[in-house]
């Protein structure tokens, strides 16, 4: 497998959340929850802002160790040290988060799955690749450290952090994109509220 493939690999995951996220918001643009207590709406929005926040800043702390490095060598410091994927699972953060400013558990439950099968597929491209681009270094780091779920005994620190600028481009990328969904759900939720927006369904809780 050449080169090629890594650049293919995250046009693809890209491509795939693009389309996810599209089918996403069109349903959610008929749909609703049920009216539950203000208490309840507080927690969901409280939980999904935080986690909002916390893939924001996860994601860009991840890519500040990447860099310009993710298809030129194999990053195994930082958060790459207790989980092989990072940007992943901080993605998976941000996804339960906006899941919650839906007002619904089945709602949020549905994003996050979804975006794993999606990351999942994506992952298991990544793996092939870089097992056959870096051998048995690929493997050691694999038997090591999680693919997802991070252990941070396993921390290990470089003496210096490559920071660069395609890192924070991509983190203030990453920011725009999550708190784009976010109010688009708020203005999905507005336009429902004032009948501007058919609702088709009511989703459980």
């Amino acid at each position: 497998m050449n080169n090629v493939h890594a650049p293919f690999l995250q046009l693809y995951r890209i491509n795939a959340l693009r389309a996810l996220g599209g089918i996403a918001f069109c349903l959610l643009a008929i749909t609703s929850v049920p009216p539950t207590l203000p208490l309840v709406n507080i927690v969901f929005e409280v939980i999904g802002t935080l986690a909002i926040f916390v893939a924001i800043a996860g994601r860009g702390w991840s890519l500040f160790y990447i860099g310009g490095r993710k298809n030129s060598e194999l990053v195994t410091v930082g958060p790459y040290s207790i989980t092989r994927n990072p940007l992943y699972f901080f993605s998976l953060i941000g996804i339960a988060g906006l899941g919650a400013q839906t007002g619904s558990l089945l709602s949020m439950a549905m994003f996050v799955l979804a975006a794993y099968l999606a990351f999942d597929m994506a992952m298991r491209g990544e793996e092939t690749y870089l097992g056959s681009r870096y051998g048995n270094g690929f493997a050691e780091y694999r038997s090591r450290v999680p693919r997802l779920w991070p252990d941070f005994s396993l921390w290990q620190e470089c003496e210096d952090v490559p920071l660069r600028s395609s890192g924070a481009i991509g983190s203030l990328r990453d920011g725009v994109v999550f708190l784009g969904a976010w109010i688009a759900i708020d203005l999905i939720r507005l336009g429902q509220d004032a009948g501007v927006l058919p609702v088709v369904w009511t989703m459980p809780l």
